[in-house]
């Protein structure tokens, strides 16, 4: 089945009869391709973290534009995945990989070219619409290749997110060399995806899901917002999306104006150390789901929720209090307390959602989680840099760092109910 054959929703009976072309591969290397290329793909839409100093002072931007170019991904990102987060079950994984990688590979070229604001958000949105397409797709596809682990598949999804996201603002630090600091990241990323596209291209992959009777294909690929029939795992779903805005919200605050906030609050100059302390709390996240449980039953996923929320929110406010204070040690170990209390509570509360869901709603269903847990990113995120541009950045990270830690104890709360009322699959 070529790739422009599952574009056209071909049913398997009208797949040409020749079944030996293309790359068929191995089960370990569709799942590093699946994974991989969401991984990458979050690598590049966090290279810009340590370097929004950089564009601030090249573009002439303040708090609030750097807030809106940061959301302008998130938005796209959300607007993708409520559009299309579930084309990848009818068009294909392949196929849906595909079309996330060219459209990364555009907004990482953009973004490394722009000139202005305008151009910085149409780059940031060009890539929050690679990485909506991926995400369904490559979950999915991790699910289907384990079949009968969906918790390790559920896991390999968080760390491709969360590991992409954690390494990018390193890299970015790394990368941003030479005469062009703030585009040779992107364009070293840019070259990866060029390189991913001939395994996704030339692997053998199953023909597109044939529409059921004559459903059109427009159909299918209509909109389907956030309806997602998920019965009683309904209120799984919304505490986990919960529990996912405001790791998100948290997240946006390190990946925006924290560096800039963090480094002048610490005197860091060395671009590669800004983008570490900002991305801390996401390679302490990927960390804990690395490094897994040794019992995943339903006596100790739904505990680990608010235990983690609760040190989600200590972790947040202290890493506030920390920077107003300018102590070093004490910001860098709240900062990894808040990513390690994220990714227990938050893969718990995953872990269960992917299990109670069925195979053939999985994209759909793990879409429609991000498109809450991205809007984290990005309400939250302009708020604060408005705010900032109001009564300046050290006030405005008081006030969230403590809105968070309050909020996180509200869902802790809420999340350590009896066992007895738990949901099980729909």
């Amino acid at each position: 089945m070529s790739l422009f054959a599952e574009l056209r929703m071909r049913p398997l009976e009208s797949a040409p009869a020749r079944t030996d072309r293309g790359w068929d591969a191995s089960r370990s290397a569709r799942l590093a391709l699946s994974g991989g290329t969401l991984f990458v793909l979050l690598i590049g839409a966090n290279l810009a973290t340590p370097l929004y100093p950089l564009l601030a002072a090249r573009l002439g931007l303040n708090a609030l534009g750097i807030s809106v170019a940061f959301a302008s991904y998130v938005v796209s990102l959300m607007a993708v995945l409520l559009l299309a987060g579930h084309w990848s079950d009818h068009i294909g994984r392949r196929a849906a990989l595909t079309l996330a990688v060219l459209l990364g590979i555009a907004g990482l070229a953009v973004f490394a070219s722009a000139g202005s604001l305008l151009m910085l958000c149409v780059g940031r949105a060009l890539h929050g619409a690679a990485v909506a397409l991926a995400t369904g797709a490559s979950a999915a596809s991790l699910r289907e290749l384990l079949p009968g682990r969906p918790q390790w598949a559920a896991r390999a999804t968080l760390l491709s997110s969360s590991g992409g996201v954690a390494l990018g603002p390193v890299l970015g630090g790394l990368l941003a060399v030479g005469s062009q600091p703030t585009a040779l990241p992107f364009l070293a990323c840019g070259s990866v995806l060029v390189l991913l596209l001939a395994p996704l291209v030339l692997v053998r992959a199953r023909p597109a899901m044939r529409p059921p009777g004559e459903v059109r294909r427009s159909r299918l690929l209509a909109p389907r917002g956030l309806s997602l029939g998920l019965g009683t795992a309904r209120g799984l779903f919304w505490r986990a999306a919960a529990v996912g805005f405001l790791s998100f919200a948290v997240f946006g605050y390190c990946l925006s104006l924290a560096p800039g906030y963090f480094s002048a609050a610490l005197h860091l100059t060395s671009l590669p150390a800004v983008g570490a302390v900002a991305g801390l709390a996401l390679a302490a996240s990927a960390a804990v789901q690395l490094a897994g449980r040794r019992r995943s039953s339903s006596r100790t996923s739904i505990p680990a929720a608010p235990l983690g929320l609760l040190l989600l929110g200590a972790g947040t406010l202290a890493a506030g209090l920390a920077a107003h204070a300018a102590v070093a040690v004490v910001l860098v170990l709240a900062i990894v307390a808040a990513g390690v209390g994220q990714g227990i509570a938050f893969r718990a509360l995953f872990e269960e959602l992917a299990a109670a869901v069925a195979p053939d709603r999985h994209a759909q269903a793990v879409s429609a989680l991000y498109v809450v847990t991205y809007l984290g990113s990005a309400v939250p995120v302009v708020g604060l840099g408005a705010l900032a541009a109001a009564v300046g950045v050290s006030t405005a990270s008081d006030i969230f760092t403590s809105a968070c830690a309050a909020a996180a104890g509200i869902l802790a709360v809420i999340c350590w109910r009896p066992r007895g009322s738990r949901v099980g699959p729909s």
